[in-house]
C-alpha cells in the first residue's frame, strides 16, 4: 500500500490504471451545508448542483465564476439527482416522498409517489436507462426522523428497488430484499444495475432482462469493519468508484477488487463525474463539496 495526496494505492491497478495521476489536493468549493448529497454536473451550463437535505434546498455551483446559490427552496428534502435523456432533472424527494421530474419550462411532474397504492418511503437515488426506464432506491431514511425528511410510519412495510416503465408510467417493483436501498447506477453498456445497500455495507450486481426485470442480484462488492456504502458511478474503463462514508471514495476494479481510495476530511456521501472534459470528481461530504480533477475520466455521457 503506497499513499500519495489524497490517493492511497491498494491495488498496483489504481497506479497502472493513472487513477492516482491527477490533482494533489481536494479543492473545497463551498462548505456550508448541513449534510449535503446528490451532485449533479449540468454540462450545458457548466454548473454543478446538489442537495443539503436538512436546510431543504438545492445549491447550485458555477463552474466559470465559483459562485454558490440557491436553485430550490423549498426542495421537498430532496436527495438524488440525475438526468434523463431530454436533458431533464431527475430528483428524489425524501420530505415529498416521491420522485420528480422538472420540465423546460420550470413544471415539476410527478413521476413517481405510490407502490400498489401505497406512499413510497423516500425515494433516494435514481437512474435513466436510454430507452426512459428509470430505476430508483426506495429506503425509510427520510422518514424515520424529522431530520432529512418527516417522521413517519412506512406504509409498503419495506425498502425496495422500483422501476418505471417508460411507457405506461407504472411503478413496479425491481428488486427486494434490502436493509437500506442507496445508490443505484447502471453499467456504462446498460446491461446491468448495481445497488448499494449502505446498512449491509454490500453492493450488489443485477443483471437486465429483456422485459427489464432483473435478475437475481449478486454480491459486487463488501464492506469491512465500519465501511458503508452511499452512491456509486462508473468511469470510462468499468471501474466502479463507491462513497464509502467514513472511508472516503472506494476504487473497484471491473472484478471487484478494491483497489485504491480517495481520502476525503469528511464522512462521504455521494460522489459524480463532470466538468467539461468529465474527469472533475465532485464530492459531497457532511457539509462541503469537494472536487478533484483526475487523469479518469467518467463514464460517457449518454
Amino acid at each position: 500500500m503506497s499513499t500519495d495526496g489524497p490517493y492511497e494505492i491498494l491495488d498496483d491497478r489504481f497506479r497502472t490504471g493513472r487513477c492516482a495521476n491527477g490533482d494533489n489536493r481536494l479543492e473545497v468549493l463551498y462548505d456550508g451545508c448541513r449534510w449535503a448529497e446528490g451532485p449533479l454536473y449540468l454540462p450545458a451550463w457548466r454548473q454543478l448542483v446538489w442537495s443539503d437535505i436538512p436546510n431543504d434546498r438545492i445549491l447550485r455551483w458555477d463552474e466559470a465564476t465559483g459562485s454558490v446559490g440557491v436553485f430550490r427552496a423549498p426542495a421537498g428534502h430532496s436527495n438524488g439527482n440525475t438526468l434523463d435523456r431530454q436533458g431533464r432533472l431527475v430528483t428524489c424527494e425524501q420530505g415529498n416522498r416521491r420522485v420528480t421530474r422538472t420540465e423546460p419550462d420550470g413544471r415539476v411532474t410527478v413521476l413517481a409517489e405510490r407502490f400498489d397504492g401505497r406512499r413510497l418511503n423516500s425515494p433516494n437515488d435514481s437512474v435513466v436507462r436510454s430507452d426512459g426506464t428509470i430505476w430508483f432506491s426506495d429506503p425509510d431514511f427520510g422518514i424515520t426522523s424529522d431530520y432529512e425528511g418527516h417522521r413517519a410510519e412506512s406504509e409498503i412495510g419495506a425498502c425496495n428497488v422500483y422501476r418505471i416503465d417508460p411507457v405506461s408510467g407504472q411503478v413496479r417493483l425491481a428488486a427486494d430484499g434490502f436493509d437500506g436501498p442507496n445508490g443505484v447506477i447502471l453499467s456504462p453498456d446498460e446491461r446491468r444495475l448495481f445497488v448499494s445497500d449502505s446498512r449491509a455495507a454490500r453492493i450488489h450486481a443485477f443483471d437486465i432482462r429483456e422485459d427489464g426485470t432483473l435478475s437475481d442480484g449478486k454480491v459486487f462488492a463488501e464492506g469491512r469493519g465500519d465501511v458503508h456504502f452511499d452512491n456509486i458511478r462508473f468511469d470510462d474503463e468499468g471501474r466502479l468508484w463507491a462513497a464509502a462514508l467514513h472511508d472516503g471514495v472506494h476504487c473497484y476494479d471491473p472484478d471487484g477488487t478494491l483497489i485504491g481510495r480517495l481520502r476525503v476530511p469528511e464522512p462521504v456521501s455521494n460522489i459524480a463525474f463532470g466538468g467539461p472534459k468529465n474527469n472533475r470528481l465532485f464530492i459531497t461530504a457532511t457539509t462541503s463539496l469537494y472536487s478533484l480533477v483526475m487523469s479518469v475520466t467518467g463514464a460517457p455521457r449518454l
